[in-house]
């Protein structure tokens, strides 16, 4: 009988934060399908006609399209530099006999704790005197060089995983270090790179206080930074940024659940190590 409590407390909280963790959720869906007088009479209350016209709106008048595009530039070039520089530099601090790659693999685990916001100045600064302020060059610089640490340190503690007797068959074989680590390496660490890669698609999405400074100009701005521009001092069109974020949230979604069998495998092999 005690058994049986046991698990219904556990299944009971289980659906609890099942329920708070999608309200968000269901509170942006049915938001974006009021009209603003209706959302101000019954913000919370499902729609009694439902309307598109905010998802047309967010399209068609707003630059949502080229915000859009900005983000989809950014997100897939900031994490294909961190991608594949992180890879080679955690392959060769991994199975690498060089001396410091010790000290490089600490250096990169103490970089993880500095904040961003410390580096937006002297970041700004310098962009301004290379003349890349507002431009998307600037942010991929300034989101890839945040990456890369995190990167690292989750890459070489997977690669370490791996059976060192495979590289001593693959040399015998002829096999010279960068094939073994294009035909072995890469084929058996698809799921953190497919963790990595989710992880990382999933901040620069979202990220909004980077893009902010670096991307003032209204064509450079990333999708987060340009639905912050619709609160206004006055009066905010709340339907409006729910449509917006909903749109906003589609992509990301969809990689999710497409890289979603990989993410579970990735986050828990080879962080333990």
């Amino acid at each position: 009988m005690a058994r049986l409590f046991g698990t219904l407390v556990k299944q009971a909280i289980m659906v609890l934060m099942t329920i708070s963790s999608l309200y968000p959720l269901y509170f942006l869906l049915i938001t974006s399908l009021k009209t603003g007088k209706e959302y101000t009479a019954n913000s919370t209350g499902f729609p009694h006609s439902i309307t598109f016209q905010n998802f047309s709106d967010a399209l068609t008048k707003v630059h949502l399209g080229v915000w859009f595009s900005n983000t989809i530039v950014l997100t897939v070039v900031s994490v294909f530099l961190t991608t594949l520089i992180s890879a080679l530099a955690a392959y060769a601090i991994a199975w690498g006999k060089f001396i410091g790659r010790q000290t490089l693999l600490k250096l990169c685990i103490a970089l993880m704790v500095v904040p961003p916001v410390i580096l937006i100045i002297p970041m700004f600064f310098v962009m301004v005197k290379v003349q890349l302020i507002n431009t998307l060059t600037s942010a991929i610089i300034f989101y890839t060089g945040l990456m890369i640490p995190f990167s690292v340190y989750l890459l070489t503690s997977f690669f370490r995983e791996i059976p060192s007797e495979l590289f001593q068959a693959a040399q015998i074989d002829g096999c010279s270090r960068f094939g073994a680590f294009w035909r072995i390496v890469i084929p058996l660490a698809a799921p953190a790179f497919v963790t990595l890669v989710i992880v990382n698609s999933l901040w620069v999405w979202n990220e909004l206080l980077i893009a902010l400074v670096f991307l003032q100009d209204e064509s450079k701005r990333t999708i987060m930074a340009g639905i912050s521009m619709f609160q206004g001092r006055y009066n905010t069109n709340q339907p409006l940024i729910m449509a917006s974020s909903f749109l906003s949230l589609l992509p990301i979604l969809l990689l999710y659940l497409f890289g979603q069998r990989f993410f579970i495998r990735g986050l828990t092999a080879g962080i333990g190590k």
